[in-house]
């Protein structure tokens, strides 16, 4: 499947994250993950998240959430990134697990 010309990720719109309910009921991401192993995006709101509130959707809806995400595009595999605020900017670091 084609990539719109002005998307920034190398995954697909389409390719399945996981982020929690909060963020899908409009909570602002905090956290951002890639990791290493699977190459999995995380998108989680401040605190730490419950393993029962984990959900399933797509790159594209997480960047409509919130069209700041764009700018992780080019988050290395292991790193994860975080922001103290909405308007904040986003900070980087390997993963430290």
């Amino acid at each position: 499947m084609d990539q719109p010309a002005d998307w920034p990720f190398e995954d697909s719109p389409n390719v399945a994250v996981i982020t929690t309910q909060a963020v899908l009921n409009g909570q602002w991401i905090a956290f951002a993950s890639l990791d290493a192993e699977d190459c999995d995006w995380q998108f989680h709101c401040q605190g730490e998240p419950a393993e029962e509130d984990a959900r399933v959707v797509s790159l594209r809806r997480i960047v409509t959430l919130d069209p700041s995400i764009a700018e992780l595009a080019d988050l290395p595999l292991g790193w994860c990134a975080w922001r103290t605020s909405p308007d904040a900017p986003w900070q980087r670091a390997p993963r430290r697990d």
